[in-house]
């Protein structure tokens, strides 16, 4: 696995969550020599700016629905949101962006994938790449052998290494938004709501229980589709694997060491930018 890992996770956290974003130092940065990833996560959509060297300068991630299992459903939506948070980001850097890249599930049509890409053109970027999730996280984590699990707000995306190809992917609904409605139903709170207990670091060791059964179900949809391989590894990404416990729950019920970085949420993000 990559070595520089938390560190890199460690910057693009710095970035995403400065109290201050303020302008960058001028000319500090050419503008030829980004790179843009753009994902519209099922719960999250996130924008990332790296410099040439492929470290993290500017971003930002905010909640919203507008993509289900990995399909747009609110193209207006996502081309606002996208569109509003290009213009917070060009604040800071300075200077416009004008081309980024995209990704998606495996498995997801190829007419939603161009569903994607027009949406980056309608926030006013060009779509320089599209590249499916557990690929891109790949590109950060820089595995050769072993299982990238993607667990994002809809779906479960598994991919496959060997000698650092993919030789099997698959994607199956099951993410985060199952946990929101499973606490929403046992807690008689709105969908809204069940996302701000979800995220409360107080509440988390209260609702545990509560959404086991839906980590299991993500343990059990992993052992399906590593049945027939041989699969030492297992490497979790995507925000929804930052619920404290995910990672040894999915361990218990597959079998198969799991490996948790420091900030999931990024990974896929960051490779997906490393692909422009």
């Amino acid at each position: 696995m990559n070595p520089n890992l938390n560190e890199l996770l460690t910057q693009t956290d710095r970035v995403m969550n400065a109290a201050e974003h303020g302008s960058l130092e001028p000319n500090s940065i050419s503008p030829s020599s980004i790179h843009v990833g753009v994902d519209l996560g099922t719960a999250y959509t996130v924008l990332v700016v790296l410099d040439e060297h492929y470290k993290p300068i500017a971003g930002e991630y905010q909640f919203a629905q507008v993509t289900r299992d990995g399909l747009v459903v609110d193209f207006v939506g996502a081309v606002d949101l996208l569109r509003a948070m290009k213009a917070r980001v060009e604040k800071r850097l300075g200077f416009e962006l004008t081309s980024g890249a995209s990704g998606y599930p495996p498995g997801v049509p190829q007419a939603e994938v161009r569903a994607t890409a027009n949406v980056l053109f309608g926030a006013g970027l060009d779509c320089s790449g599209l590249i499916d999730e557990p690929t891109a996280a790949n590109n950060v984590l820089q595995i050769k052998d072993g299982a990238i699990v993607d667990v994002g707000g809809g779906t479960t995306g598994i991919a496959i290494f060997k000698n650092g190809e993919v030789v099997y992917n698959a994607d199956e609904p099951t993410g985060g938004t199952h946990f929101s409605l499973v606490i929403a139903g046992s807690t008689g709170t709105s969908f809204e709501e069940a996302e701000e207990l979800k995220k409360n670091p107080k509440e988390q060791t209260r609702l545990f229980p509560v959404i086991r059964p839906v980590m299991e179900k993500v343990g059990s949809i992993i052992n399906r589709h590593i049945q027939g391989h041989r699969v030492d590894r297992l490497y979790l990404v995507g925000g929804t694997c930052a619920y404290p416990g995910m990672d040894k729950v999915i361990e218990e019920v597959t079998g198969v060491q799991t490996l948790l970085p420091g900030n999931p949420l990024f990974v896929t993000p960051l490779g997906i930018a490393m692909n422009n």
